[in-house]
């Protein structure tokens, strides 16, 4: 019996993902819930476990190409016999000099004949890019292909398109309508190097797009942290000799969260695709990771569950373990499903100001930005405080600007109570 491997949902908003990498090829034994591909998301890399113990039959989406949640990327048959895909007894073999650029599959792979007689097969992805951007088949056939085999990857025909190789031109059409012919793309110069959005650069890419098109808006406060400050440096030390991780700001941040989002439910919910309001009765907080040394590696966003019950103390644990897991490239399904709301902490990279962008559905997102020391007027006299700033967006169809406001209010008056962390 075949059993197809699925591309799971790995989250909220989450519609397609890349195959990374393959960790069996065809014809080799898997047990079942042992991993065999690894999937990239803007959430989560992770490896995923076979359905069931057999053989891997076939791969129906290749390394570095796109899958839509839900869609079979490859087929375990329990069988020793059926260790070979289906269509290759029955495909024409291609000619053993040309390069092949995708196994022969007619239901994965679409044969072009070329010029001189090549044959050579390409995935639907790969076609409908080249379709798309006018590529033809026979500038299609010559690209030469970094996947296995020879094989045209994705990343292959975006980067022939981006070359300026190809020179799209508008099909022409039987109706005397124009329509405008899409712009050539400049070809690269002198001191120029064309680096393709690939893997989790261009999953962030897409769930950006996805959350812009979301009506939000963004209100500001200023919080004088000074008590905050001063509690952190006295106790700093002894919270890590006691608790074994370190007391940094954040952990803060998170309490205020938790405890305004229960006063402020409507905050802590998301809007779906019908007109449905979802209200969360736990506060998951997602926590913006950067990945690698300067942050180019992209960011990843785990979940801090059940904040609205955690003390100051668990939620510094909790943060130190997720923060490490997504360093480590080690977060799990879980790790990154369910978050209700995300905060977002450019402070500790020093940044003053600015405005986060929700991590839709979700209804809203805090950006916490750097504490400074400012003269501020106390008392009618002018006095040297620990302000930073406080920037909520959120999502105008469901929130309105006296919510927003009293919430943020709420988060910045906890942050500023010192007895609140007690």
């Amino acid at each position: 019996m075949a059993v197809e491997i699925l591309m799971p949902e790995l989250g909220e908003s989450v519609h397609e993902g890349t195959v990374s990498r393959w960790l069996k090829k065809v014809g080799d034994f898997v047990k079942e819930d042992e991993p065999v591909v690894e999937i990239m998301t803007d959430k989560v890399n992770t490896e995923l476990p076979s359905p069931a113990t057999g053989y891997l039959t076939q791969i129906l989406i290749q390394e570095g190409d796109p899958v839509e949640v839900f869609k079979a990327m490859g087929i375990i048959e329990a069988e020793a016999g059926a260790t070979a895909p289906k269509a290759e007894s029955t495909a024409p073999a291609p000619d053993a000099a040309a390069p092949v650029s995708s196994a022969p599959d007619s239901t994965t792979s679409e044969l072009i004949v070329t010029a001189d007689g090549e044959r050579k097969f390409f995935t639907p992805v790969v076609r409908s890019i080249a379709k798309e951007n006018g590529v033809s088949d026979q500038d299609l056939a010559r690209i030469v292909g970094s996947g296995e085999g020879g094989r045209v990857t994705k990343k292959d025909v975006e980067a022939f398109i981006a070359s300026g190789s190809n020179l799209i031109a508008a099909a022409p059409t039987a109706t005397p309508v124009a329509k405008p012919a899409p712009a050539k793309i400049a070809p690269l110069t002198d001191g120029q190097t064309l680096v393709p959005l690939t893997g989790l650069r261009k999953m962030i890419a897409d769930a950006m797009i996805r959350s812009s098109q979301v009506p939000v808006v963004t209100t500001i406060t200023d919080a004088d942290v000074s008590h905050m400050v001063k509690f952190r440096d006295i106790n700093k030390d002894d919270f890590l000799a006691t608790h074994g991780v370190k007391l940094t700001y954040t952990p803060f941040f998170i309490k205020a969260l938790a405890e305004s989002l229960m006063e402020f439910p409507l905050v802590n919910a998301s809007l779906r695709d019908d007109h449905q309001i979802v209200m969360n009765h736990g506060v998951h907080i997602g926590v913006a990771v950067a990945l690698g040394k300067t942050g180019e590696d992209g960011l990843i966003v785990p979940v801090i569950r059940d904040c609205h019950s955690k003390s100051l103390v668990e939620i510094a644990k909790s943060l130190d373990e997720i923060a490490k897991k997504a360093r480590a490239n080690k977060l799990g399904l879980a790790d990154v499903q369910g978050g209700t709301f995300t905060l977002t902490n450019p402070g500790t990279y020093g940044a003053l100001f600015g405005t986060p962008m929700i991590n839709a559905p979700q209804a809203g997102i805090l950006g916490a930005y750097a504490i400074k020391k400012t003269p501020v007027v106390v008392d009618d006299g002018i006095a040297i405080r620990s302000i930073m700033h406080l920037v909520l967006t959120y999502d105008h169809r469901i929130i309105d600007g006296m919510v927003a406001g009293k919430f943020l209010a709420a988060v910045r008056d906890k942050l500023q109570n010192f007895d609140f962390f007690k």
